[in-house]
C-alpha cells in the first residue's frame, strides 16, 4: 500500500501511529529522532514521514527543513504531528515545505485520511 516513516521519541506515540497505519495496509518503519530519522530516510524510502516537533537532539521542524533540502528526500511527505501546534510554528513549517500538521492528541481517522491522502493511496 505505502512506506511510511514514523519519527517520534515517544515509543508509546511511535506505538499509537504504527498499529494505526499498519492495521491499514501500510509498511510502517520508526525513528526515535530526527537525526535517526535521517539516517534512516534513505534505505526505507518512505512515501510520507510522520514527525514529532520535540525530540532530543534535532526537532522536527530541522529535520523537515533538511529533508526538503536533500534532493534525495525532497519528494517525501511530511505530517507534522505536535501538541505544540502554535500559529508561528505552523506557519514557519509551511514555509519550510510541510504538507499536513496534526494536533496531539490525534484522531486515528483524521490521521489514516491524511497520511492515503499524501501517499496517493484510494479507500479500500
Amino acid at each position: 500500500m505505502g512506506r511510511v516513516l514514523v519519527v517520534d521519541d515517544s515509543a508509546v506515540i511511535r506505538q499509537l501511529i504504527s498499529v494505526n497505519l499498519e492495521l491499514e495496509g501500510f509498511e510502517v518503519f520508526t525513528a526515535v529522532d530526527g537525526l535517526d530519522c535521517l539516517e534512516r530516510v534513505l534505505e526505507v524510502d518512505p512515501q510520507v514521514i510522520t514527525l514529532d516537533v520535540i525530540m532530543p537532539r534535532l526537532d522536527g521542524l530541522r529535520t523537515a527543513a533538511r529533508l526538503r533540502s536533500d534532493p534525495r528526500t525532497a519528494h517525501v511527505k511530511i505530517v507534522i504531528i505536535t501538541a505544540c501546534a502554535q500559529d508561528t510554528e505552523v506557519q514557519r513549517g509551511f514555509e519550510i515545505g510541510v504538507d499536513a500538521y496534526l494536533t496531539k492528541p490525534f484522531d486515528p481517522a483524521e490521521l489514516i485520511r491524511t497520511v492515503r491522502e499524501l501517499a496517493g493511496v484510494g479507500n479500500p
